[in-house]
């Protein structure tokens, strides 16, 4: 799942290629993939491109006096053109869920492998209309998200710390994998309890929030769109690399599986030696 720093770097990607290009023409491709009517996605033709905004792990492309929301969800991912096959696509056939072709030639697809679709896209006047955004918590990278409005955030939260990162209505742009990485960098179990931390490791994680987002978004600065995935999975540390080394101690990457994701630790590093329980698993060892 793309997260804040790949979202920041397509944020910067689109910048660099769309802004000043007028759109030719909209195609949703796929029938679950607009999430509103009005205005129409043919509001869109024939408007010029601006900047582009990032809230959270949202995209919001500016096209004349509307905005083209979109979240990526999972399996989502933008993919730029410089040209187009002549013959249009037929909608409901492969990954395809919505083509955005300028005038001029080119433009980009938004894509979604896997049979669950959650890859959502919005027309809108103002991206607070997006209910996604208009909840959404502080983003960590913003310019006044200090350590007291990061400890303020996690007073009173009696949830494991994992699950307080990860609440995009607590705080913005942070998923499953940058979750892991900022957990294993300050040394913390991910089921410790928010509410539990000191003075002193609320600053140490808040620190962890700040150096691996910050690392992360540099990196991927200047990369193309189509190889930010890599990119992302070359910097990771522990997630999605259970059963490897951890390259802090050595020891072995463990992970813990969910209904439908799963978090990856160091034990040395993070719990004390001792593994986590892996309910999933032992239920299926009795």
């Amino acid at each position: 799942m793309p997260e804040l720093p790949e979202v920041e770097a397509l944020r910067g990607f689109l910048d660099e290629h769309l802004v000043g290009r007028v759109v030719e023409r909209v195609l949703p491709l796929a029938v679950s993939v607009l999430k509103t009517y009005d205005p129409p996605p043919t509001a869109l033709e024939g408007l010029t491109a601006g900047s582009t905004a990032r809230h959270g792990k949202f995209l919001a492309l500016r096209i004349g006096d509307l905005y083209l929301v979109t979240h990526l969800a999972r399996a989502g991912w933008l993919h730029w053109r410089d040209a187009f096959p002549a013959q249009p696509p037929r909608p409901g056939k492969g990954p395809l869920a919505l083509r955005v072709v300028l005038e001029e030639g080119g433009g980009f697809d938004l894509t979604e492998a896997g049979t669950q679709k959650r890859l959502a896209v919005y027309v809108v006047r103002d991206p607070q209309e997006v209910p996604g955004i208009a909840r959404l918590g502080p983003d960590p990278l913003a310019e006044g998200f200090d350590r007291d409005a990061f400890a303020a955030l996690l007073a009173g939260e009696r949830r494991q710390i994992k699950g307080v990162l990860r609440d995009q209505a607590v705080i913005a742009g942070i998923g499953n994998a940058y979750s892991d990485e900022i957990l294993h960098a300050a040394r913390v179990s991910p089921f410790k309890l928010a509410a539990s931390f000191d003075g002193d490791q609320v600053t140490h994680l808040y620190e962890a929030v700040q150096d691996t987002l910050r690392t992360a978004v540099e990196r991927a600065h200047g990369v193309a769109a189509g190889k930010l995935k890599a990119e992302k999975k070359s910097g990771l540390r522990v997630h999605g690399r259970a059963g490897e080394p951890c390259p802090v101690c050595g020891d072995t990457v463990r992970s813990v599986s969910f209904a439908d994701s799963s978090l990856q630790y160091c034990p040395t590093c993070q719990t004390g030696g001792k593994p986590l329980a892996d309910r999933r698993l032992s239920r299926l060892l009795k």
